[in-house]
């Protein structure tokens, strides 16, 4: 299993825990699902070509909730390695949707590979 995992759990633990009401609401969630696999398997954020839009999307979202309700509980908490995995993940998450966003850009025709920073 990859150094990764504690990332692609978060991802997927957005992705189960969204309402995917709608169908827009319910490819974000794939997309989530998608990366975490490109997360496990490869140590990057691996993305198909009509994907990369909304797998930016996705990433922040994911980097909102982080910042909003996860990183105030592992604050109070005091625990510092909590705290530095949650900041490490808004971070990650902020420049994969940055380089998703770029890439779409200058290249959406390709697919979207960037290995992960060192993790905490």
């Amino acid at each position: 299993m990859s150094e990764y995992r504690f990332f692609a759990a978060c991802l997927r633990f957005v992705a189960r825990r969204t309402d995917a009401a709608t169908p827009e609401m319910a490819a974000l969630m794939a997309d989530l699902d998608a990366m975490a696999a490109g997360v496990e398997t490869k140590s990057a954020l691996i993305v198909a070509p009509d994907r990369i839009k909304s797998s930016a999307r996705a990433l922040a979202g994911v980097a909102g909730m982080l910042q909003q309700q996860i990183l105030p509980e592992a604050v109070a908490s005091g625990d510092a390695g909590a705290e530095r995995r949650v900041r490490w993940m808004i971070d990650a998450a902020m420049t994969g949707m940055a380089g998703l966003t770029a890439h779409a850009e200058t290249a959406a025709a390709k697919g979207y590979r960037k290995a992960l920073p060192p993790p905490p």
